[in-house]
């Protein structure tokens, strides 16, 4: 189901990311997180897929373990690095066969290590052709779905499969590996018409950047939804590592209150206030919900949303 723009009548749409455990002695302490942030309520919980397979297996597990055991819809991460057809396609169809419906289809980066320009995609070149291969290996494997009809045994009625719900990512300040300043939103528009229904943006630190961003892209002739992708950096070595990761522009802000707090505690309530103030700019400018990276600990998103005033307690105990 397409998400609602956030109103005074409806609660605001968020959802969370999470990353498969990097060891089996991890996994209790992700199914409390998991728990947890079920209990809030987002209209998903996405699961991250590593760089050439790295985590696939665990990272089905993962989303095993949100499907069975909650009432959130899981969404499954799927990059092309390093995929052939066949084997992308059979990936698809074992997440599909696990009931999963959802998917975040990802070009995705180049391994560790990989030398400047060296090819590192496989078959397929773009989100985009993901994006129509997952929708074709859907309907190849359920072309229709049959109902009962009461009172007549043995007869049913043909009706439309349901379809998978396909995200792709959509990145604020340009895409790193653009040749030039539209390709992104010449990328996006061609991941809206594979059939991509949702975008998900990578992380931003101004609101007016994600507002932006959003203008241009329906100035291009995008349609569909572009979810706000927020990340509470609630350290100096996290914001480093982040921006080594994407190569964005050091937000000088951010970066002097982390380091003028000389505690743990206090630099994690600095990124809490700042993701926060991020998330009700963006909503009081249009975005149809919140997407937070999570990290794997639910304590610093579910405070994201209590300050962001998205979550109150009267909410949380009606769940």
């Amino acid at each position: 189901m397409p998400l609602e723009s956030p109103s005074r009548e409806a609660a605001v749409p968020f959802s969370f990311e999470l990353y498969p455990p990097r060891s089996r002695d991890r996994e209790a302490q992700l199914h409390e997180t998991i728990r947890c942030l079920a209990a809030a309520g987002p209209r998903f919980i996405s699961v991250t897929y590593g760089a050439g397979g790295s985590t696939g297996g665990r990272s089905l597990e993962v989303l095993r373990h949100i499907r069975a055991t909650t009432s959130v819809e899981p969404l499954a991460h799927l990059t092309c690095v390093g995929n052939t057809y066949a084997g992308a396609a059979a990936l698809i169809r074992e997440f599909l066969d696990a009931g999963i419906t959802r998917f975040l289809a990802l070009r995705g980066d180049p391994p560790a290590g990989a030398d400047e320009g060296e090819p590192f995609l496989g078959d397929l070149e773009s989100a985009a052709q993901l994006v129509q291969l997952i929708e074709r290996v859907q309907a190849e494997r359920a072309p229709y779905t049959e109902v009962s009809i009461p009172g007549l045994p043995g007869a049913a009625r043909v009706e439309p499969r349901r379809r998978v719900q396909v995200s792709v990512a959509a990145f604020p300040n340009g895409h790193p590996r653009s040749r030039h300043s539209s390709e992104h939103l010449d990328a996006l528009l061609a991941k809206e018409a594979a059939g991509a229904t949702l975008a998900i943006t990578q992380l931003f630190f101004h609101a007016d950047v994600y507002l932006s961003f959003v203008e241009r892209a329906r100035a291009a002739g995008v349609t569909m939804p572009i979810l706000p992708g927020i990340m509470p950096i609630t350290s100096r070595a996290r914001l480093t590592r982040v921006l080594e990761l994407t190569g964005e522009t050091l937000p000088a802000e951010l970066a002097i209150a982390l380091e003028i707090e000389p505690t743990a505690e206090g630099q994690r309530e600095v990124g809490i206030a700042q993701a926060a103030r991020l998330a009700t700019e963006v909503l009081a400018g249009g975005a149809p919900g919140i997407h937070l990276y999570a990290f794997n600990n639910h304590d610093t998103v579910l405070a994201v949303l209590r300050e962001a005033g998205i979550l109150t307690p009267q909410k949380e105990n009606a769940r």
